[in-house]
């Protein structure tokens, strides 16, 4: 009788499972579309290039969930969110999922009814000043006219570090990084604040960024990632799996161009899964069985999508850092796949 009661439960479970696959994933796969929230424009993170495609480490993320769903990577439309605009769209379904720099936070997490499914890049909140300025450290900006988005969790760590260092300070607030970097540069505030990651970005389209420095102080922890909506769980699965990929494929030695000849050589079990070569764990997404495979063909492994678009040899020129894999010293992580 236990036996089944258990195998009933089961089978119940494995319906309401399949019908879970009901919503977003279905939306994408009719509009034959993904429809990614962007940023306005920060360079190497998600920007429009010369021809007016949208590049960057964010939007290789993009690419990776439109290739694993849909077969192809080109299959994404890209839409500009400022910080005070990016939660209305996704909350709105204006977009299918949110990738674009923001911050996983408490209120955003339950009561903005929000699901950061991963965290793509650990960063955390700095300062960049003008080398004429003659400062060393942020706590020597005292009176200082500070350019500051609006809508973001910036605002409150700024107050929350000149009130700890009882100095003072003027906001400058602006709509994206655009205009903060506009109105750096064209002198209207003292300092420009946002995660120290923008601020190298932001640097790096100077006309002369050696002529600016990032301070020393990190005053935040700003854990960045891909967001989506609560209660389609489903969906979050898919986008949290599709960035795993990207991250056990670096850790196996798997790269853009390796990954037919790792299909057909390799013996490592957790590998022949990941590529679809045994088992289906796509199935359990709704997915067919090459879904990673695509997922990591359409820009490379994590490794290589964060050396491509913001690494040290790129002029914003980032260190892995705390985005090094767990096997180098740092926080990525992929669970297993099995």
């Amino acid at each position: 009788m236990k036996k089944s009661v258990f195998f009933g439960a089961l089978a119940a479970t494995t319906v309401l499972a399949g019908s879970a696959f009901a919503g977003t994933l279905d939306d994408v796969k009719a509009r034959g579309e993904l429809i990614c929230g962007a940023n306005v424009g920060l360079t190497g993170f998600g920007a429009p290039d010369a021809t007016g495609a949208y590049v960057g480490f964010d939007v290789d993320l993009c690419k990776a969930i439109a290739a694993a769903v849909l077969g192809d990577a080109s299959k994404v439309k890209y839409v500009p969110t400022t910080g005070e605009t990016r939660f209305t769209a996704l909350a709105s379904g204006e977009v299918d999922v949110l990738i674009r720099n923001s911050t996983w936070t408490f209120s955003r997490d339950t009561d903005l009814k929000f699901d950061f499914v991963a965290v793509n890049y650990y960063d955390g909140q700095g300062f960049m000043v003008k080398k004429e300025l003659g400062v060393s450290s942020a706590k020597e900006l005292d009176g200082a006219t500070v350019c500051i988005q609006t809508g973001t969790t910036t605002e409150l760590n700024l107050a929350d570090f000149f009130k700890s260092n009882n100095i003072s300070y003027t906001p400058v607030t602006v709509g994206d990084d655009s205009e903060a970097l506009r109105q750096y540069d064209a002198g209207a505030c003292d300092a420009y604040t946002t995660d120290a990651s923008g601020l190298a970005a932001s640097r790096a389209s100077l006309a002369n960024p050696a002529d600016h420095i990032i301070l020393p102080e990190i005053i935040s922890k700003e854990p960045l990632g891909p967001v989506v909506r609560h209660g389609d769980n489903n969906w979050g699965d898919i986008v949290r799996w599709t960035y795993y990929a990207l991250l056990e494929a670096e850790e196996k030695g798997i790269t853009k161009a390796n990954i037919d000849t790792v299909g057909t050589s390799t013996t490592d079990p957790e590998v022949k899964r990941l590529l679809g070569l045994e088992g289906d764990m796509g199935a359990m997404m709704g997915l067919d069985k090459e879904w990673a495979k695509r997922a990591i063909a359409a820009s490379g492994n994590y490794g290589e999508i964060f050396e491509t678009n913001i690494g040290t040899s790129t002029p914003i020129g980032l260190a892995r850092g705390l985005n090094a894999l767990w096997t180098q010293g740092g926080l990525q992580y992929a669970p297993p796949f099995r």
